[in-house]
């Protein structure tokens, strides 16, 4: 199983940002993907997941922001940020859910500027 994910990079609150994760090893039309993020002196929590069908689940703090969406055909899951907050700075990841590989992708990391 692989993660590989993508479209981080520094950005000022407000502004939009789509965080990107291409998936192998895994059997996309069965398997819920979640978003971690690891913050600054915290541990990888995760912020999102959606199921195979689409389903969403997301924490309070990015609820109405962030919106996770997947294209099983292209093995990729996304991450639509929109208003980010300078506490939504951290490293993402993504992985399955509720059980994640212990094979974790590099992250791709979003610095979030006031």
């Amino acid at each position: 199983v692989e993660f590989v994910e993508s479209g981080g990079g520094l950005v000022q609150a407000g502004e939009s940002l789509r965080l990107s994760c291409v998936v192998s090893g895994i059997i996309m039309e069965i398997q819920t993907l979640a978003w971690f993020r690891r913050g600054v002196g915290e541990e990888r929590d995760m912020v999102a997941n959606i199921t195979a069908d689409g389903r969403t689940y997301y924490i309070d703090s990015v609820k109405g922001r962030f919106t996770a969406s997947r294209d099983n055909a292209k093995k990729t899951i996304y991450l639509q940020m929109k208003n980010p907050k300078p506490e939504d700075t951290g490293l993402y990841f993504c992985n399955g859910y509720p059980w994640q590989s212990a094979g974790w992708g590099q992250g791709t990391q979003v610095p979030v500027t006031p």
